[in-house]
């Protein structure tokens, strides 16, 4: 088998580790800047470079296994020394990441792999022979282990404990016996971890053979930090035959325990317990190999092509499933018994559908995932602008499909660079200011019941000055925030003189613009206030390739909607439209709509086309265009059906309004209209040139 065969689940396995260790070594920037030490996330991040070296070897790229190498061997050091890092290091470690990153590309892309540069290299190894010459920590006191037991807690475990203590915690052993009868409860060592987990800090867990009195021969040992209660810790271990027992107390500076920890008596151990020597078995957990403990998750990897095979076979099966409802609409016209074959049909639609909601599902991705590398981006801005930005992030565990995220990424990447160069300002500015010298950077997501994802990234900068970007555009300040933005998404606006390395011009909200509105058929919504902030809001769709739709007539063609943009159909009453004295030379008629009244346009004049028909049409889909309702008036209501959307990909067919186009079943493409699109190209005027048979074709 060659090589390359292992590749694309070299890359996956690799991109994955990459983004463990960046969160990793951001953690241990945060704790250096707050003068503590994180013995854990160094061993983390030593792992996850460890793998990285494995599987580069495994595969042959030397420059991978070299960088990682150094690195590995600087944070071996730094894990002995009880997770002692120094702030310089962290700074060389992060463009070694960003090296083998690099190089990780270049494999992706079939390129040739760059040599690892000699320097990187030899800076890495001095990084390696300053930690060789510190001093690892002492604990500041003894434990009370069992000596076998001690054997299996390295120095470095010890002095955490140690440390734990003389920083006020205390430093706890807890006993969880395992049994048949507990795992029917769901209380196993994996549920005792994760209930331990929150109410201490979990130093190491170590299997110990040896009697027991459930009558037994294994209990998993946890050693930990903590400020819980020992009633607490024990009914997070399930409750007796567990035990807990203090190994260390606090220093005298430190509060005293609870009143609780008098009140638990632990429980005796009936007899010396043994740490099993050669049992590999019994391995203790915190020493099994990384890769080991990533494969007890349960995560199955799936390369994107696959999902993307399965989708495309499923967008088959419903345009075949639409066929079928057409033979046997015209069979049933035609007179035949088709009573059956409607049950059946029926029964197609709901499999298919639950087929689309599991294929869907798997595509989906978390955007806490999408927007992983935000924090280290924010990070290299700080750099570059010397501004100081804390990043909030509140996307909670909402998802969006693949193909959504790797397009929405790239614009909300902009709106982070414009808020960091632009809309911050630098410390002295906001000390001028009356603000914290640190700025706020905040991303925020929210599922809305429609079907679409809300992002928001907000500032608490200067805002958006008007009077400038008029200025710059050379027409009248915008008075509404929704003109402003239609300013600032105008291709080629800068108010800035000159271009920087962070942002350019701070040009580039067309391209936001284009992907938010034009590519995803969604919203972008703009608030400003000046000296408080701005935040860009982005409404974009779940998914874009299976969507439900409205199936519509107007001027004798078909159309389709989606569903998702549609926020109610109404029937037009011809006694309550309000035609405006102008309507004839541009003006919008207005209908209202329970006591308010919203513009009425006609789409069969919006696509330049002629139905013959006189009168108003009799039905309009109501739409938000900019957070406005808007009426768009068609002939008739055909129905509403699951479609695949095919993109319009060539730029010679792009029609602003046009989402792309479909086929119903009967072999004919059928458009997809994109109506807030449609009706902002009118309101704006600027049409970039398409026609009604342009729209038609």
């Amino acid at each position: 088998m060659d090589l390359a065969d292992f590749l694309p689940a070299y890359l996956s396995e690799v991109e994955e580790l990459m983004s463990a260790a960046r969160a990793h070594l951001l953690a241990l920037e945060k704790a250096v800047r707050q003068s503590v030490t994180r013995p854990r996330t160094v061993r983390d991040l030593f792992r996850a470079l460890h793998t990285i070296k494995g599987l580069s070897a495994m595969i042959d790229v030397e420059p991978i296994v070299s960088i990682a190498h150094w690195m590995e061997a600087a944070l071996r050091h730094a894990d002995q020394a009880g997770g002692q890092l120094p702030d310089s290091s962290i700074e060389l470690l992060l463009e070694g990441l960003s090296a083998i990153e690099q190089r990780v590309r270049q494999l992706a892309g079939g390129k040739p792999v760059g040599e690892a540069p000699r320097e990187l290299l030899e800076r890495l190894e001095g990084l390696e022979s300053a930690a060789q010459g510190r001093t690892g920590p002492k604990p500041v006191a003894t434990l009370e282990l069992d000596p076998l037991l001690a054997q299996k807690v390295s120095p470095a475990e010890q002095a955490q404990l140690s440390a734990g203590a003389a920083a006020g915690r205390r430093a706890v052993r807890l006993d969880y016996v395992p049994s048949a009868e507990r795992s029917t409860q769901g209380l196993t060592i994996n549920s005792i971890r994760e209930r331990v987990s929150r109410l201490a800090e979990l130093v190491k867990v170590l299997p110990v053979s040896g009697p027991t009195p459930g009558g037994g021969n294994l209990t998993f040992v946890l050693l930990v930090l903590t400020d819980a209660e020992d009633a607490a810790l024990l009914e997070a271990l399930g409750g007796p035959p567990a035990t807990v027992r203090l190994l260390l107390l606090p220093t005298a500076s430190a509060p005293p325990p609870g009143p609780a920890a008098q009140a638990v008596t632990p429980a005796p151990v009936t007899a010396p317990i043994q740490v099993p020597a050669t049992a590999d078995a019994l391995l203790p957990e915190e020493d099994l190999p990384f890769e080991e403990l990533r494969r007890g998750t349960g995560i199955l990897r799936v390369e994107v092509p696959r999902l993307d095979d399965a989708l495309e076979r499923l967008a088959a099966l419903v345009v075949n499933r639409s066929k079928l409802t057409r033979a046997v609409a015209d069979l049933t016209a035609a007179g035949v018994p088709t009573r059956d074959l409607l049950q059946v049909l029926q029964e197609n639609a709901r499999l298919l559908r639950d087929l689309r909601a599991s294929i869907l599902h798997l595509r989906m991705v978390r955007v806490r995932d999408v927007l992983e590398r935000m924090p280290l981006l924010v990070r290299g801005l700080r750099r570059a602008t010397g501004k100081q930005v804390r990043l909030e992030l509140d996307v909670g565990d909402a998802e969006l499909d693949k193909a959504v995220a790797d397009r929405i990424l790239p614009a909300l990447v902009h709106l982070v660079r414009n808020a960091m160069d632009h809309a911050i300002e630098s410390p002295a500015q906001r000390r001028a200011a009356g603000k914290p010298e640190e700025g706020v950077l905040r991303l925020g997501c929210h599922t809305r019941v429609n079907g679409r994802l809300e992002l928001s990234v907000s500032d608490d900068g200067r805002g958006v000055d008007a009077a400038a970007v008029a200025a710059r555009a050379g027409g009248p300040v915008p008075s509404a925030s929704e003109e402003l933005l239609e300013l600032l998404c105008r291709p080629g606006l800068s108010t800035r003189q000159s271009a920087d390395s962070t942002s350019g011009r701070g040009m580039g909200m067309d391209i936001v613009k284009r992907i938010v509105v034009e590519q995803l058929g969604g919203e972008l919504g703009l608030e400003t206030r000046p000296g408080q902030g701005t935040t860009f809001t982005l409404s974009v769709p779940l998914t874009i390739t299976i969507v439900d739709a409205f199936i519509f007539e107007c001027a004798a063609l078909r159309y389709a909607v989606a569903v998702s943009t549609v926020e109610e159909i109404i029937e037009v009453d011809p006694s309550r439209v309000v035609h405006p004295p102008g309507e004839h030379e541009g003006g919008t008629a207005l209908v209202e709509r329970r006591g308010v009244a919203v513009p009425l346009v006609s789409l069969e004049q919006l696509l330049r086309r002629e139905s013959g028909r006189t009168g108003l049409a009799p039905k309009a889909f109501i739409v938000r265009q900019r957070g406005t309702p808007v009426a768009f008036a068609v002939d008739r209501l055909l129905g509403q059906q699951e479609i695949v959307l095919r993109p319009l990909e060539d730029p010679l067919v792009q029609v602003p309004g046009v989402a792309g186009a479909t086929d119903l079943g009967d072999g004919q493409p059928t458009l997809v209209l994109d109506l807030p699109a449609l009706g902002a190209a009118r309101g704006t005027g600027a049409r970039s040139g398409w026609t009604g048979r342009e729209a038609t074709a």
